[in-house]
């Protein structure tokens, strides 16, 4: 079972959820931190890094000696990652998008392709947690060809908890894109509320059977209950505003190891999700 928990804003306790929910699995589960541009899981589960892996990604490199200026490379390319204004051409890496349409228009043969290093995927295992997270070079425009990576190293004999970026754009859609079920971490708060909508959205269109964790209970209003209410939304959990979870994050400890009463919270909610990906088959 692949289980996305993802959120329409930063900041909800997307990460926290991911964690405790692995941690209460009792069985070895994967931890894939799809946040690759700023991953943070690794900072509650003080495992070594048994394994870095390079990525890269294929880019065009022009042969100026054998391009005509023809510019049938920038007819094709739809995201102007290369151009030619009866000019050799020039590329734009940080806008590429591997396709390798250019490559193969080119009359001349002039543009071949060569790997760009866009970051790193490391594979941590702490007890019963197997984590795999990619870390995006700074200045790299684009995330899911990383995120892609990362998602192709789970293994699919054991369970996986994909901890998606925040919001709702093209990272996110390649994470929770195969999930079978997926978990929306809010807060009741109107932002809260207004995220979770564009994220509700989302997710109808991709497809898995979803549910909500309203995190920090107290701090706000019912808005986000009635929402759900509403439209037919199954809250799976609700974890209250308590300090001592926050004093326990900011100590970069795991909440049902320190606060043993919460335990059963993430066992329900595992549970919940159980049945809602049950009912989908």
């Amino acid at each position: 079972m692949i289980i996305a928990v993802l959120s329409g804003k930063g900041g909800t306790g997307k990460t926290t959820v991911a964690l405790n929910l692995a941690r209460s699995f009792g069985t070895p589960v994967q931890l894939l931190d799809c946040d690759v541009e700023e991953p943070n899981a690794h900072l509650f589960l003080p495992g070594e890094v048994r394994c870095t892996e390079s990525v890269s990604v294929p880019v065009p490199k022009v042969d100026e000696a054998k391009c005509d200026a023809c510019g049938k490379c920038s007819e094709i390319c739809q995201f102007n990652a290369i151009i030619s204004l009866k000019t050799k051409p020039l590329v734009f890496s940080e806008l590429c998008h591997s396709c390798g349409g250019c490559a193969l228009v080119c009359p001349q043969k002039a543009i071949s392709e060569v790997p760009k290093f866009i970051g790193l995927i490391e594979t941590i295992k702490y007890q019963s947690i197997f984590l795999i997270q990619g870390r995006l070079n700074v200045g790299v425009a684009m995330s899911p060809p990383l995120i892609k990576e990362v998602k192709l190293r789970l293994l699919p004999n054991m369970p996986v908890i994909l901890d998606a970026p925040p919001g709702t754009s093209c990272p996110v859609i390649t994470t929770v894109k195969d999930a079978d079920v997926a978990v929306l971490v809010t807060e009741p708060t109107p932002f809260g509320l207004h995220d979770l909508e564009l994220a509700v959205e989302m997710v109808k269109e991709i497809g898995p059977p979803f549910g909500v964790v309203v995190n920090r209970v107290g701090i706000g209003d019912d808005r986000v209950h009635e929402y759900c209410e509403k439209n037919r939304i199954p809250i799976l959990a609700e974890i209250p505003d308590d300090r001592q979870i926050a004093e326990a994050y900011s100590r970069g400890e795991i909440i049902v190891d320190v606060l043993p009463r919460y335990r059963k919270v993430f066992e329900n909610l595992l549970i919940s999700i159980k049945k809602l990906a049950k009912k989908e088959e």
